[in-house]
């Protein structure tokens, strides 16, 4: 009896290493728990002892490997082996080391493509453990194909891009995801290619937001809207860009004001508006926001300023000087909370349609 107890503990240990030697490095904890079920002897007596694993999983041929269903052990193909005997996981892909074949793993066959090749704007690559083409810096796509990011409604004119209308950018330095931006391409007073980041035209998106609301931005790209002040600080420190406000009065009258500098700092400086230009237009001053220099952005959360309750807005506010284009719409004549800009003959008040927008000097 001892010496078919031996006999069979070896003849399962043969079993075990033909096991181990189709699946190599896929082998799995729990197809090991279930090939000891069907050949006991695996740290017990083998009573199976006439059975040809080889023939109980079917051959293994190059290029694939074939584990057993843990219900059934029937054979299923599914894993694949390369020719150096590397394990590729069904469903996986695998690129050479000059990306110039891709092979894909299909239920235990290996597919090649040696049609694969990088694009002249992606580099051949390992990020997070995977070789294969990567766009570069100001790219995105798959590595064959790779297209430029529009950082701005520039990039998109000089694309060729002419037309009014709303356009997906990535600012330089971007780390979130692409986002939508109204474009004024040609808008008939020779301010052309520029970008609008703030709109009020009939009070329908409420301003009085909180600083998260004013950071991410809010309202409607094709109506009423504040852009964010997370995605002005990337687009206006991408290099230098001018500002100009269009208006409509109360009575009906159009005016206008322009900045050859506008740019604000980034959330850590409270969105600090760090340069703003000389003044031209006919808006009757600069006042409006000239005296706003080095001033911080305030909500009626965060006080970085003058700001308070009163003032149902976020804005660069200045003590004793509290006039914002993102106040009240139907605010009463000559309330404080209303969308309001300084002149030195007086203030345009209860402001019933502005516009702002930038563009790249």
């Amino acid at each position: 009896m001892a010496e078919k107890h031996g006999t069979e503990n070896s003849l399962c240990f043969q079993h075990l290493l033909i096991f181990m030697a189709c699946f190599g490095t896929s082998l799995a904890a729990g197809r090991l728990c279930k090939f000891a079920e069907k050949f006991p002897g695996v740290g017990g007596s083998c009573y199976k002892e006439s059975t040809d694993v080889t023939s109980e999983l079917g051959s293994s041929n190059e290029g694939t490997s074939l584990p057993v269903d843990a219900t059934s052990y029937t054979t299923i193909r599914t894993n694949c082996l390369t020719s150096n005997g590397s394990v590729i996981q069904n469903g996986s892909l695998l690129v050479n080391e000059d990306c110039t074949r891709i092979s894909t793993c299909d239920n235990g066959v290996m597919n090649y493509n040696d049609l694969y090749q990088c694009s002249s704007d992606a580099v051949c690559e390992v990020r997070n453990d995977v070789r294969k083409c990567y766009c570069m810096s100001g790219y995105h796509g798959n590595g064959v194909n790779c297209t430029k990011h529009m950082t701005d409604c520039k990039d998109w004119y000089d694309a060729g891009n002419t037309t009014n209308g709303f356009y997906t950018i990535i600012p330089t330095n971007w780390s979130g995801a692409s986002f939508d931006v109204s474009c004024n391409m040609t808008d008939g007073g020779g301010w052309t290619v520029s970008l609008v980041f703030q709109r009020r035209v009939d009070g329908s998106v409420d301003f009085n937001r909180n600083w998260i609301s004013y950071k991410g931005g809010f309202g409607d790209v094709s109506h009423e809207f504040w852009l964010g002040n997370d995605k002005l600080y990337h687009l206006t420190n991408k290099g230098n860009y001018q500002l100009r406000i269009d208006f409509v009065s109360r009575d009906g009258d159009p005016f206008y004001a322009k900045f050859d500098r506008f740019r604000i700092n980034n959330e850590s400086d409270n969105y600090r508006l760090s340069k703003i230009g000389e003044y031209s237009g006919n808006a009757g001053g600069a006042g409006g926001l000239k005296n706003r220099l080095n001033y911080s952005f305030s909500t009626s959360d965060k006080n970085n300023g003058g700001c308070s309750d009163d003032y149902h807005c976020g804005w660069w506010f200045r003590v004793n000087d509290l006039r914002s284009l993102n106040g009240d719409y139907h605010a009463a004549l000559n309330v404080k909370s209303g969308i309001s800009w300084y002149t030195p003959s007086g203030s345009y008040e209860n402001i019933k349609y502005t516009e702002m927008k930038i563009r790249p000097v």
